[in-house]
C-alpha cells in the first residue's frame, strides 16, 4: 500500500467550498497544510484524527476573530461610543446565529459559558441546588463524559439525591428496557446524544419524551452533536442544551446553555459580579435579565464572532452534508481497519455505521493506547490515547484506555489509509 499522507500542495480559498469537497475543505485550514517529519525522516502533511476533543479552525474563523481584534474590540454592552457598539453588535451577532443553527426559538435563551463543562456545571449549581434534595433522583447514563458525571456527584454530596445509572450493552448501546423504573422519581434526566468513546448515537427525542411522562426534566451534552449533524433544540423538545465551541470549529473558551426560558428566568444567577445584575445596595441585588444574568464579568466577545463564523461555514457546508460523509467515513474506516488488521482489533460501539457518529475507539492486541498514539505519531497521524472523560463506561468495556480516531469535515479516505497503514506498523514493532 501506498504512503497516502504525503505532503501535497494546499492553496488557501475565499470561502467554504459550494459542494462537499474535502480537499477545498481542508485548504480552509491552514494548520493542515504543515509538514511533519516522520520516523523515517521524510515529510508528510498532517493527519489530524483528534476531532472529538478538539477541532481545527477555518481562515474564516481565524479571519473573523482577527477583524474584531484588529477594528472592532471593546468591552460589550455598556460602552456608548461607536467601537463598543461594534463590539456589542459582534458579540450579539454571534449568539444570534447560534441560536438560528440549533433552531432556538429565542437567542436569550442561549447562554455563553467558557465551555459544555461550564454549560453543565451551571444546570447544576443553579438549578439542581435549587430544585433537589433528599428523596429526589437524577438519572444519567453509562455513556457520560465526566463533565456530565462529576457536577451531579457534586452536588449530590451536598443536597443528599440519589443518582441513578442508565446501563449499557457490550455494543455500547443504551438498555432501556427498564427505563420507566429508572425515571421514577426522577426530576432530571441528563444525558449525551452521542457518546465521544463510543461514537453511539441517543434516541434524543426518545428519551426526552420518557422523561417528560414522568415529570422530569430533560438535559442534553451535546459536544459530539451539534458539530456533526442537524440539531433542532425545537424537536428534541428538550430542556436544556449544552455544547461547545471548539468542537465545531470555533475558538476555545466558549460554550454553550440553552434552556427553556421558563426555566432560565426561574434559576438564581450561578456567578456574581459585573454585568449580571440590574442593581446593587448595601442589603443585596436584583439579577439582570436573560442572558445577561448568566453572564458575569467580561464575556467571550471575540469568541462570538469566532463561533458566529463556524456555524456559517458549517451552515454553507449544510449539516445533512456533514452527517453523510461521516456516516460514509465510519463505514470506510471500520471496513479497511478490520480487513487489515483482523483479529486482535476490537472497534468499541455499534456495528452498524449510520448508529454511530465518526468515533472510533481501538484497542489493538495488548498494546497500551499511548503506544499506539506515539507510534502513530511518527508517522504524522494524530488519535487521542486515554479514557477520554469516561472512566465508568470504560471500565464496563473492561479497559483502561482506548486509541481514539475521530473524524471530521477535513477529513478523507487518505486518512483513514493513512491510519490503517500506521497501525499495521504498530502492530508489527510491538511484535518483535
Amino acid at each position: 500500500m501506498s504512503e497516502t499522507n504525503e505532503a501535497k500542495p494546499d492553496t488557501p480559498s475565499t470561502g467554504p467550498p459550494k459542494a462537499f469537497d474535502v480537499a477545498a475543505i481542508r485548504a480552509d485550514f491552514p494548520i493542515l497544510s504543515q509538514l511533519q517529519t516522520t520516523s523515517d525522516g521524510s515529510k508528510k502533511r498532517l493527519v489530524f484524527l483528534d476531532s472529538a476533543a478538539s477541532s481545527q479552525r477555518p481562515n474564516q474563523v481565524l479571519d473573523a476573530m482577527d477583524e474584531v481584534y484588529k477594528t472592532g474590540y471593546a468591552n460589550v454592552h455598556r460602552g456608548v461610543y461607536q467601537l463598543a457598539e461594534r463590539a456589542t453588535n459582534a458579540y450579539e451577532g454571534g449568539r444570534k446565529k447560534i441560536a438560528r443553527f440549533i433552531g432556538a426559538p429565542d437567542a436569550a435563551e442561549v447562554i455563553f459559558t467558557k465551555n459544555a463543562t461550564e454549560s453543565l456545571n451551571l444546570v447544576a449549581g443553579s438549578w439542581g441546588r435549587q430544585n433537589l434534595g433528599p428523596g429526589d433522583a437524577v438519572l444519567i447514563t453509562m455513556l457520560e463524559h465526566h463533565a456530565n458525571i462529576v457536577p451531579w456527584q457534586m452536588l449530590a454530596a451536598e443536597k443528599e439525591f440519589e443518582i441513578r445509572w442508565v446501563p449499557v450493552n457490550e455494543g455500547g448501546e443504551l438498555i432501556l428496557d427498564t427505563l420507566d423504573q429508572l425515571l421514577d422519581g426522577v426530576k432530571l434526566f441528563s444525558f449525551t446524544a452521542m457518546s465521544n468513546v463510543t461514537g453511539t448515537l441517543t434516541p434524543v427525542r426518545r428519551l426526552v419524551d420518557a422523561a417528560h411522562a414522568k415529570g422530569a426534566l430533560a438535559c442534553v451534552d451535546a459536544c459530539q452533536a451539534v458539530p456533526h449533524q442537524p440539531v433542532d433544540v425545537t424537536e428534541w423538545d428538550a430542556d436544556f442544551v449544552a455544547f461547545s465551541g471548539h468542537k465545531m470549529l470555533g475558538p476555545s473558551g466558549i460554550g454553550v446553555l440553552w434552556g427553556r426560558r421558563e426555566l432560565l428566568e426561574d434559576m438564581p444567577p450561578f456567578l456574581g459580579g459585573g454585568g449580571m445584575i440590574l442593581n446593587v445596595t448595601t442589603e443585596g441585588f436584583i439579577p439582570d435579565g436573560l442572558p445577561g444574568k448568566f453572564e458575569a464579568g467580561t464575556p467571550p466577545i471575540v469568541e462570538s464572532a469566532g463561533l458566529g463564523a463556524a456555524v456559517d461555514y458549517l451552515s454553507t457546508l449544510g449539516m445533512e452534508a456533514v452527517r453523510q460523509h461521516e456516516i460514509e467515513l465510519t463505514a470506510y474506516a471500520m471496513r479497511s481497519l478490520t480487513e487489515a488488521l483482523g483479529e486482535g482489533l476490537t472497534i468499541h460501539g455499534p456495528s452498524e455505521p449510520a448508529a454511530r457518529g465518526g468515533v472510533l475507539s481501538l484497542t489493538l492486541d495488548d498494546v497500551h493506547a499511548h503506544d499506539i498514539s506515539q507510534i502513530l505519531d511518527e508517522s504524522a497521524v494524530c488519535i487521542r490515547p486515554g479514557h477520554h472523560c469516561a472512566k465508568p463506561l470504560m471500565r464496563h468495556f473492561g479497559v483502561s484506555a482506548t486509541a481514539r480516531a475521530s473524524l471530521y469535515i477535513y477529513n478523507d479516505t487518505d486518512d483513514l489509509d493513512a491510519l490503517t497503514e500506521a497501525l499495521v506498523k504498530a502492530r508489527k514493532f510491538f511484535a518483535l
